[in-house]
């Protein structure tokens, strides 16, 4: 560091306080032992060892872990306990638990003379670690998931994914994979302007989690919720039949149609088969069926947790959004039009939602209509060696019945037998499933979207996988799912 870049530090800093100042980090050995042996030369200057973080397999955990960094003044406005040259938690668990992972600085007292000379010293404080955080990530699943999207995306030439996988049965985090991805080490050992410049100026933002801030149209992946509110409204039975209409269903001069010719159907086929008429019919109501509106899909897609954050214990998460009539004569000034409940009841027009909703919904569904707040942290290991369990955390119960449920559950499972994800029909267990291809922009492109939970039965893993712009389902997201649950299947779990 040259003298000019001291001056303008220095002038920088608050002339009253006595914190420390940070002259430079990251000193070679050979710099810092004449630094030691000269330091009666340099008063004022200190030579200060300190611990910095090591991330094993950072691009692969980066999403989940985040990266702490060299606090700045405004964080220190918050944090009156911390140095001017201390890190802090910038995103990720390392923001989360911030005040779980820093332990307790250690100090040696000392007697000086007026000059600042020790003349003896009184005691030593000894330093306090901090806790230990035991994640619900499971290490391997989380390497496979990155491995296989990378896979599908080299194979597409599309450049983001994301995918997360939840248990079920208490709402823990998996795997949550965002790619394309950083290392973490770059921030723990001090990233250079070039480096940093590099990563926020990528196009494809790999600093950006899409997992719980990626908001997109869910397509068909929210059928679920729809045929779950149309069941529970009675505006349908379990045996009602409706016309698959050749394709297409008109109003006036307008044509829906569908992604292909489907036969009568009822809500189980119509969720295998992905049956767009069928949802059409009972979102926005044709012939002798009255549809549901916009306001009441709208109430049960509320209740599978879509429009609010779910509450992961990492920041930045998007709420996604669902909307209703008075919200679109507000923001664009026109009236709600049968052909918006038409869009909406295949989870297109204005709808979207995160992979960590979507993820989180199949959860419910698989457990039978529990939603959990999701948790990335199990328990927190204290320095006492006294343990914090961290509880599962319920958002909501019970607001679907158990026989729509498991109607429900039975057109997923048909996805796989009968419907359009039968490439995951010989996995080593019984998979349920939905595919969803949502289109965007004016191109004609397409998001990938399969949600997933197996085993059928006995559901231990709900997972959730999205590859932006990769086309249809069978070639961006399936094939990713199904390499992971063959995989994960096949492992022995002892």
């Amino acid at each position: 560091m040259n003298s000019g870049n001291i001056e303008i530090m220095f002038a920088s800093q608050d002339s009253k306080s006595l914190d420390p100042a940070l002259l430079k980090e990251n000193i070679a050995r050979d710099q810092a032992l004449i630094l030691a042996e000269r330091e009666n030369d340099f008063p004022g200057i200190k030579l200060e060892k300190t611990a910095i973080r090591s991330y094993d397999n950072g691009q692969i955990f980066s999403g989940v872990i985040g990266y702490d960094g060299k606090i700045t003044r405004e964080e220190l406005k918050d944090n009156t306990n911390y140095l001017m040259t201390d890190y802090i938690g910038k995103n990720g668990l390392e923001k989360s638990y911030e005040k779980n992972l820093r332990g307790v600085y250690g100090a040696t007292q000392l007697e000086v003379d007026s000059l600042g000379n020790t003349k003896r010293t009184l005691g030593i404080i000894n330093p306090q670690p901090g806790s230990d955080l035991v994640l619900n990530i499971n290490g391997e699943l989380q390497k496979k998931i990155f491995d296989s999207l990378n896979e599908v995306l080299q194979k597409t030439g599309v450049k983001t994914g994301a995918a997360v996988a939840i248990d079920p049965r208490n709402g823990g985090v998996l795997a949550m994979v965002n790619l394309p991805s950083y290392d973490n080490n770059l921030f723990a050992k001090g990233i250079s302007n070039e480096e940093y410049k590099n990563l926020i100026s990528d196009p494809d933002l790999p600093l950006f989690n899409r997992c719980i801030s990626g908001t997109y149209p869910p397509a068909s992946t929210l059928k679920m919720a729809v045929a779950a509110a149309a069941l529970s409204e009675k505006t349908i039975t379990p045996e009602t039949i409706i016309d698959g209409l050749g394709g297409a269903l008109h109003i006036g001069s307008f044509r829906f149609g569908d992604w292909k010719v489907h036969g009568p159907s009822d809500v189980r086929l119509a969720i295998a088969q992905s049956n767009d008429i069928f949802f059409y019919t009972i979102g926005g109501g044709y012939g002798n069926i009255t549809g549901l509106g916009m306001s009441r899909m709208k109430k049960y897609e509320n209740m599978f947790g879509f429009g609010s954050p779910t509450g992961i214990d990492i920041s930045g998460e998007s709420a996604g959004f669902i909307p209703d009539e008075e919200w679109k004569l507000k923001k664009i000034g026109e009236k709600w039009y049968i052909g918006d409940s038409y869009h909406a009841s295949i989870g297109q027009g204005f709808l979207t939602a995160t992979p960590i909703q979507l993820a989180n919904y199949t959860a419910s569904i698989a457990n039978g209509g529990t939603l959990y707040s999701p948790r990335i942290v199990n328990r927190i290991k204290k320095n006492d060696g006294t343990e914090e369990i961290i509880d599962p955390k319920i958002i909501n119960d019970n607001f679907i019945s158990a026989d729509v449920m498991k109607i429900i559950r039975e057109g997923m499972r048909m996805t796989i037998t009968d419907g359009t994800a039968q490439s995951l029909k010989n996995l080593p267990v019984e998979v349920a499933g939905k595919t969803g291809t949502a289109q965007f922009g004016t191109e004609g492109k397409t998001h990938s979207w399969f949600v997933a939970f197996a085993p059928y039965n006995n559901p231990e893993i709900a997972i959730a996988v999205i590859v932006p712009g990769g086309g249809e389902s069978s070639s961006g997201a399936v094939p990713v799912a199904k390499e992971v649950l063959d995989w994960y299947f096949s492992q022995d779990k002892n």
